[in-house]
């Protein structure tokens, strides 16, 4: 059984890199009359989202080998091909990369998830809520998801263990579905993760439209609110305890305290750089510096000997997959759009929502269900991003729509998912193996729809308060 099952997974490894490589061939060369340029970008894109779609191989990968291709292939200079890289965009993946190291490698992640959970109580409906505020809380400090979803895990583990529950039981596959899955969320929710990074930059770049890191948060901020109180009480109907009272979880929680001790002193300088970042970002609509700009000047004050957290073996040993990743598909936009490859793209792919789009209730509808089937396609939350935002910004430009009320809406309904496949961080939480895969399915769909419900009213009343029309 086992080598049967080796050779269809050898098979299907096989299918997915034919098709990575034959469908960008067929576009190079079939006779439809395209100007080179713009018939050629569309076949180097094309291996690139195919790529990206079927994980033919890490994506920061099959996003700089079509840079690359850009580039040897003549299609555009080199300036162009790699334009992503200068991008500001991605230079705020990348602070944001390091200001996680920053708030991991000092404990203040770890004792910010302890101090909120010893103040929830022991019992399973104020755990469950602890995982959700600690995650929340922590998404500014911590801007991946999956280095969030680790730190409360272990948290969640350790609980599990003290509680003395089973790996299948209802409690442990609760607090695992609402720890992974309000990681998955946040991440949309603040500019903090790679996705909601990538999104607001590429809206700036394409849709020449300008929105701040206050406004985003203020924007969705409505929606926080809700999805909490949501993530808990579904997780409490859909998985409830087996036991009312849960025992030993209070214990465990001030062991762990007593364990951090008193604060450090490069704690304390760690907490102040994370805030001077926090409280800058939360101001921007005032000094209006950039994120970015705010973001990588942190870093490197951290970085300075003496003064700074910080130390050129943090920067070593950081993954810079992401920054590589988010940097390549910016530059695919990039070229796309100069070699009027993305006008074709717009046409083909959004052509028919714009007849369905006569006010801004069917325009919230058709967004928000669209993204989300149109998410099922690329397993990557980013890549659906990075290959959906600038057509789709383009398509408002062409027929007078507000560019940032379509990608806010389009980024929003990313955050709703049913499969392990759809987000990296839920294939981290998943890999755990505290809950199957049904039960996300369930725990999704049911988020999913409460996520549309808060989302209208929120685009109907309240965006226009603050000047999203």
């Amino acid at each position: 059984m086992e080598l049967i099952a080796a050779g269809r997974r050898d098979r299907l490894d096989w299918a997915r890199q034919a098709a990575t490589v034959l469908v960008p061939v067929m576009i190079w060369f079939a006779p439809v009359g395209l100007p080179p340029a713009t018939q050629h970008g569309l076949s180097i894109m094309a291996f690139m989202v195919i790529g990206w779609i079927v994980e033919v191989m890490d994506y920061a990968i099959t996003g700089l080998i079509g840079c690359f291709l850009f580039w040897a292939l003549g299609i555009v200079k080199i300036d162009l091909a790699f334009s992503g890289f200068a991008d500001s965009t991605a230079w705020f993946i990348f602070a944001a990369l390091l200001l996680g190291t920053l708030s991991t490698k000092t404990g203040l992640a770890a004792r910010l998830a302890n101090s909120v959970m010893r103040r929830v109580g022991p019992s399973y409906a104020g755990v469950l809520l602890g995982l959700v505020i600690t995650s929340f809380l922590l998404t500014p400090i911590v801007p991946s998801g999956i280095s969030r979803v680790a730190i409360v895990a272990t948290v969640a583990i350790g609980l599990i263990e003290a509680f003395g529950l089973k790996r299948g039981s209802n409690a442990a596959r609760g607090m695992f579905l609402v720890t992974t899955y309000s990681a998955a969320l946040f991440d949309k929710f603040m500019v903090s993760g790679a996705a909601s990074i990538t999104a607001r930059g590429l809206m700036e770049s394409a849709g020449g439209v300008s929105v701040s890191w206050s406004e985003w948060f203020l924007a969705y901020a409505p929606c926080d609110i809700v999805v909490v109180v949501a993530s808990w009480w579904l997780a409490l109907k859909l998985f409830p305890a087996e036991q009312e009272t849960l025992i030993g979880g209070s214990s465990y929680l001030e062991a762990q305290a007593q364990g951090f001790g008193p604060m450090t002193a490069l704690q304390k300088r760690a907490a102040l750089f994370l805030l001077a970042a926090l409280l800058l970002w939360v101001t921007d609509v005032l000094h209006h510096i950039s994120p970015a700009v705010v973001g990588v000047g942190v870093v490197l004050a951290a970085l300075l000997p003496r003064v700074g957290v910080l130390s050129v073996d943090d920067l070593k040993k950081n993954n810079l997959l992401p920054f590589i990743f988010v940097a390549s598909a910016i530059s695919m936009a990039n070229v796309l759009t100069a070699t009027k490859g993305l006008a074709l793209v717009t046409d083909f792919v959004f052509a028919n929502m714009l007849p369905l789009m006569t006010s801004p209730l069917q325009s919230t509808t058709i967004l928000y269900w669209f993204a989300f089937i149109y998410h099922f396609a690329l397993a990557s939350e980013i890549s659906m991003l990075a290959s959906s935002v600038p057509p789709l910004m383009t398509f408002a430009k062409i027929n007078g729509l507000n560019p940032k009320f379509i990608g806010m809406v389009w980024t929003f309904a990313a955050g709703g998912k049913l499969f392990a496949y759809q987000n990296a961080v839920l294939v981290v939480g998943y890999s755990f193996g505290y809950f199957k895969g049904r039960d996300l399915i369930k725990f999704g769909l049911l988020l999913t729809i409460i996520e549309f419900i808060v989302l209208v009213p929120t685009v109907l009343f309240f965006w226009p308060l603050i000047g999203i029309r």
